[in-house]
């Protein structure tokens, strides 16, 4: 057998065309397959998350039956709605906003008498806590409004305290 330098070339040629053929389609199972088992596993994560979103929804519903109404009519006060939660409606004072309601609960204070008897470390800390300026409760007398709140008495209006009470 005689090769000329034109058919070994030809034959070289053919060779790694062949041989790059070869390496594509061998690839291209293997790589198709990694391709449907991470879709697969995205599928999976995925219902697991709707799954989670679904129980904490769930819950969230069922925290939402059991919790003292937010929105209070005219007639009814915050501390009869929360006497039958144990709890009354701190933002009535002034200066408590709905967040800091929030995190004065968190911090285990749900009651006008707890705010009533704090003591200036207690201040300290809730100033702190709630991220206010240091004497900020004390400057918005949350001790008196509470103490007032606790009596019964309603929170002085603007014209009450234009005209000093009278």
């Amino acid at each position: 057998m005689n090769f000329t330098m034109n058919d070994l070339a030809l034959l070289a040629i053919a060779l790694v065309i062949g041989w790059i053929l070869g390496l594509m389609m061998s690839g291209r199972g293997k790589f198709k397959r990694l391709w449907q088992e991470e879709k697969v596993a995205h599928r999976t994560a995925l219902k697991d998350r709707d799954a989670r979103l679904e129980a904490a929804e769930a819950r969230v519903r069922e925290l939402e039956r059991h919790a003292a109404p937010v929105g209070t009519g005219a007639g009814v006060t915050g501390a009869a709605i929360g006497g039958s939660h144990g709890r009354d409606d701190l933002s009535r004072i002034t200066g408590v906003s709905q967040r800091e309601e929030v995190a004065l609960n968190e911090a285990g204070y749900h009651r006008y008498g707890q705010i009533a008897g704090l003591s200036a470390e207690q201040e300290a800390t809730l100033e702190a806590r709630l991220g206010l300026a240091p004497g900020t409760i004390t400057r918005d007398d949350w001790r008196g409004q509470a103490l007032a709140l606790e009596r019964g008495e309603s929170k002085p209006g603007l014209l009450d305290r234009l005209t000093g009470g009278r």
